[in-house]
């Protein structure tokens, strides 16, 4: 190999390199969790990831130099969006295999996340069961994430007002929860505050994110 090749292997490495800096941040991969689930200005993003402004815009231009997102403006406002679908796909494969091959994760996600006491629900047993009407199912999401996109015919109760809504629940009737993703702990919570309160509920396995990579059918706006 001549001079000139090995300097040309060494550029195209580094520019993938470019992407696995990107990634190199527990805080930018914050931010992509939450873009996945719709595009958000950056002070909605700095609020939910809680950041500062200024710390907030630094993660995004990181982002935005390595191609992982891309932004419009709206007057003043800047808007952030994943780049694309493969960006998503990026994000979720990189918690598999981390998941798969690195032994401080179970620990870190039973610490964040908590014993998995009621189990979990697939996407195809839910889908199943929301077509036989003997289930509920419930979106503890924000409402800005619910109206981006949700699960046809799932209620939208954010996590935080539960407690004061659960009236607003059928009895009788199984509710499954769900929120931004397999990882995502707004529907563990939701799940033990319904089982305290004496309601069924079991969580689906994953959430938002992987549904709709699975390309199934999603709903935006609010519920019909």
């Amino acid at each position: 190999m001549d001079t000139s090749e090995a300097g040309s292997k060494a550029g195209l490495y580094d520019a993938f390199a470019t992407s696995g800096k990107a990634l190199a941040s527990g805080k930018r991969l914050e931010l992509l969790d939450l873009l996945s689930q719709g595009e958000r200005t950056v002070e909605a993003l700095a609020k939910a990831a809680a950041l500062n402004l200024t710390t907030a815009s630094a993660h995004l231009q990181t982002l935005k130099r390595a191609g992982f997102v891309v932004t419009r403006r709206d007057g003043v406002r800047i808007h952030y969006r994943l780049a694309g679908e493969d960006v998503a796909r990026l994000f979720v494969l990189l918690r598999k295999v981390a998941e798969a091959h690195q032994v401080a994760v179970a620990p870190a996600r039973e610490a964040y996340l908590g014993k998995d006491e009621g189990g979990a629900l697939s996407r195809e047993r839910l889908i199943e069961r929301a077509a036989a009407g003997d289930v509920v199912v419930l979106d503890v999401r924000p409402v800005a994430e619910y109206l981006a996109g949700h699960i046809p015919g799932a209620i939208s109760i954010p996590v935080d007002e539960l407690a004061d809504r659960i009236g607003e629940l059928p009895e009788e009737t199984e509710i499954v929860v769900y929120c931004r993703g397999e990882y995502c702990a707004l529907a563990y919570d939701a799940v033990r505050l319904l089982n305290d309160r004496g309601r069924r509920a079991i969580r689906l396995h994953d959430g938002m994110l992987e549904w709709r990579l699975a390309e199934l059918p999603v709903d935006a706006g609010a519920a019909t």
